[in-house]
């Protein structure tokens, strides 16, 4: 780590610093200790700023728009913000920022960004009697500048996400997040001793990290999702978890005590997946020997989780496809319909509306598949899920491997924020195990992992810009002197600029007019 001088350590750098190492060895402590920490700095702090803006200005009774304005402006500005109004009206106070108070190293920590909520919306709430604060946009997950909308009256606040708050409790996002979170955790953990095996039930059961507002929003549509009878495409990178969404719908739904069967339909041979899928009977094919129930029959009454679902062979499409419309099936090399009562969860890593449109995939299956799509984002665009998730695999893993390892460096930690993680948890799992099995004591200080070089041509970027511009300007202009053999007003009619401006463009990239007149 760099450390400045002490001579330039300012007010305002130690803050930063003391903010951010709570903030590391908080989130070591855990998910809810973490949480309760800022929501607790944040309280204390607003109300601590509030008071003082009132003795400052003489202000004892309700502030009006402007004073709060010029509350919230002044704290976030006085502590290495760059704060400023936007917009403002009765139900909607809006406003800009172009430097964190928290400074750089905020992208490590976008939770912190509550804590700019909370202080926002608890003042706001003690002020006009309810808030609520939606951070559009944030420096904290790499959007270049923040945005921060506090909305005061909860008819206008109404389809907008975000924080409420009713006087100084923040009351719907945090509360309602939690409450559902617990359910989908216990149904999951029922779903999970009840179908795993003996061996697997002493370790961890995997669980749903949902912190960053993007699969907060998967856990509400999983709830909402689940008591139906729609069949749900799951899309996503690989890593990312489809499988463990697929079982948290099961375990929301009525059918969570019937079967739960997953299959990669990518990891069967297409000889082999109509009959894996839909059974076969005996003296079907050579080696079937006798009758065999597919994974739609085993999961009668239950979920059954089609992986990769893009892979499937057109016969098989035709066959799923049958299944979904008529509710029955007929085995390979079988006469008899049998009727089926599954529902049907699939998953994907491609983009299934193009290989539906390009012809691959038929489109009337595709659009049976999808009457629900979830879109799960990846882990690159979850840093807020980062610190928990590391948590509960750590813990996990010191159950599987009787280690004792409590927490993660600051180093490591650091490492972990700053890779893009292609692979996903699935790779952050890999990497964590690999790492805890050399890890001595109850701290990991060394991670398995080479962080890729900064590619070269970052650092140059205008010019890197510049020179495509003149690229592209110069392949145009030699282009449109051939198309009008060299008449300098037509090609300045055509990039609407003037004659002058053309001889000045043809002077720079050493172009002769002349050479093409009589092209």
């Amino acid at each position: 780590m760099n450390r400045p001088p002490l001579s330039d350590i300012t007010p305002i750098f130690f803050l930063q610093t003391f903010i951010l190492e709570l903030m590391h060895a908080s989130e070591q402590q855990g998910q809810k200790h973490c949480e309760q920490l800022i929501e607790h700095i944040a309280k204390t702090a607003g109300c601590f700023f509030e008071q003082s803006y009132r003795e400052d200005t003489a202000n004892n009774g309700t502030l009006a728009n402007e004073s709060y304005i010029e509350l919230i402006l002044g704290l976030k500005n006085n502590i290495g913000g760059n704060f400023s109004l936007a917009s403002s009206n009765p139900d909607c106070i809006t406003v800009t920022n172009t430097c964190c108070p928290f400074g750089t190293q905020v992208t490590n920590f976008p939770e912190l960004c509550r804590m700019t909520s909370s202080v926002f919306g608890g003042i706001a709430a003690r002020n006009f009697g309810y808030a609520k604060v939606e951070i559009k946009k944030s420096i904290a997950r790499h959007d270049g500048g923040c945005e921060v909308c506090v909305y005061t009256n909860r008819e206008a606040a109404k389809g907008h996400p975000g924080m409420e708050y009713t006087d100084t409790t923040p009351v719907k996002e945090i509360q309602d997040m939690d409450a559902l979170h617990s359910r989908i955790e216990a149904s999951m953990q029922q779903l999970w001793h009840k179908q795993s095996n003996p061996a697997s039930r002493k370790y961890q059961p995997p669980a749903i990290i949902a912190k960053s507002p993007t699969m907060q929003k998967i856990l509400q549509s999983i709830e909402v999702v689940a008591p139906t009878l729609a069949t749900v495409l799951i899309q996503g990178q690989t890593g990312v978890g489809k499988e463990l969404i697929a079982k948290a719908i099961h375990a929301m739904s009525d059918r969570c005590q019937k079967p739960f069967m997953a299959i990669n339909c990518g990891a069967i041979p297409e000889s082999l997946i109509e009959s894996a899928l839909f059974g076969h009977e005996k003296g079907a094919f050579t080696g079937a020997i006798e009758v065999h129930q597919g994974y739609f029959e085993r999961a009668e009454g239950g979920t059954l989780f089609l992986d990769e679902v893009d892979t499937l062979s057109p016969a098989a499409q035709t066959r799923l496809l049958r299944v979904l419309q008529e509710g029955e099936l007929e085995r390979v090399g079988g006469k008899q319909t049998l009727p089926v009562n599954v529902r049907i969860i699939s998953a994907t890593n491609q983009n299934l509306e193009a290989l539906a449109k390009q012809g691959p995939f038929r489109k009337d299956l595709y659009f049976r598949l999808n009457v629900i799509r979830l879109s799960i984002p990846p882990l690159c665009e979850r840093p807020e899920d980062l610190p928990f998730l590391v948590q509960h695999i750590v813990q996990r893993l010191n159950k599987k491997y009787n280690k004792q390892v409590e927490s993660v460096s600051r180093e490591v930690m650091q490492k972990i924020r700053r890779y893009a993680w292609p692979g996903n948890v699935r790779e952050l799992e890999n990497i964590l195990e690999r790492s805890i099995l050399f890890t001595q004591g109850k701290e990991m200080t060394v991670l398995d992992l080479e962080l890729p070089a900064p590619m070269p041509y970052l650092e140059n970027w205008k010019d890197i810009k510049e020179q495509a511009i003149s690229n592209v300007e110069q392949a145009y202009l030699e282009n449109a002197l051939k198309q009008h053999h060299g008449d300098i007003k037509k090609i300045a009619v055509d990039m609407d600029i003037s004659t002058r401006a053309v001889y000045g463009k043809l002077q720079k990239y050493g172009i002769k007019s002349t050479d093409y007149r009589d092209a």
